[in-house]
């Protein structure tokens, strides 16, 4: 077990180290997210104008712009982990891969965290800069921070695994691109990355929270917006579903992995 761990580690760290090796890529994030959330802070100064109101959703204008500024940040770290396991399956070099002392799923876990963590740190900084020139600081609590920080780790592998269910569905499906869009597009609308779910109307809200989509972005920016008082228990019941939906897509995970080796064992590899 200690053997598997620091195999996971070793290689988080090696993809890590493989994303800052591009500047022009982390140049190129940053002047999309400058465009994008210029366009949000136009959109929603209408939105507020419109309304009539100093808050939506318990947020001013420039705590609405750090959210979005965060749940962009979220986003755009994403590798395209389904693409790759996609392209294993359909090239045939997952074969190769088996070969590694250590289960490809994991593998695939371990390599999107380093990855992303990375991402999103370079993303956030570059957001941050450009929320702080468009709108100014904002009061943060170093607790609600600290919280931020682990859930958005059990948030990203949340979204690891639902990748990776998508990408092995290609051992049964023709083509994963369709059901990759639903799932993106659905973590983007039902994941509160546009719009925080304090905005949906109540009905659609008490449903979407029975779904993981919610604690991928909006659960852990939620918490920064969360009160003084109530930001523990927050918290706590967060991190309960988060946990309670690793449980369940690690469960389908290994249900799929097992089903896909004997696919592979049938076909010759």
């Amino acid at each position: 077990m200690l053997k598997t761990a620091q195999k996971l580690i070793a290689v988080a760290k090696i993809s890590a180290r493989a994303n800052l090796a591009y500047p022009g890529e982390v140049l190129g994030r940053g002047t999309f997210l400058l465009v994008v959330l210029y366009i949000f802070l136009k959109l929603w100064q209408a939105t507020y104008s419109e309304s009539g109101q100093s808050k939506l959703a318990g947020l001013s204008l420039a705590e609405m712009l750090w959210y979005l500024t965060i749940t962009e940040s979220m986003w755009m770290s994403a590798p395209k982990l389904a693409q790759q396991v996609d392209e294993d399956v359909r090239t045939g070099s997952l074969a190769v891969k088996l070969i590694r002392p250590l289960s490809y799923p994991l593998y695939c876990l371990s390599a999107n965290m380093g990855e992303r963590l990375v991402r999103f740190s370079f993303n956030l900084a570059l957001g941050a800069c450009i929320a702080l020139a468009l709108v100014g600081p904002i009061h943060l609590r170093a607790e609600a921070l600290l919280m931020l920080a682990l859930s958005v780790c059990l948030a990203f592998l949340l979204d690891g695994l639902g990748h990776l269910i998508v990408g092995l569905s290609a051992f049964w499906l023709e083509d994963t691109s369709g059901l990759y869009l639903i799932y993106t597009r659905l973590t983007m609308i039902l994941g509160g990355m546009l719009i925080p779910l304090d905005l949906f109307p109540g009905w659609l809200k008490n449903l979407v929270v029975y779904l993981p989509f919610p604690y991928l972005v909006w659960g852990p920016v939620h918490l920064l917006s969360t009160p003084q008082t109530e930001l523990a228990a927050s918290f706590l019941e967060l991190a309960i579903r988060q946990l309670a939906c690793l449980v369940a897509l690690s469960a389908l995970v290994a249900l799929l992995w097992q089903r896909a080796l004997r696919r592979v064992s049938a076909h010759g590899g």
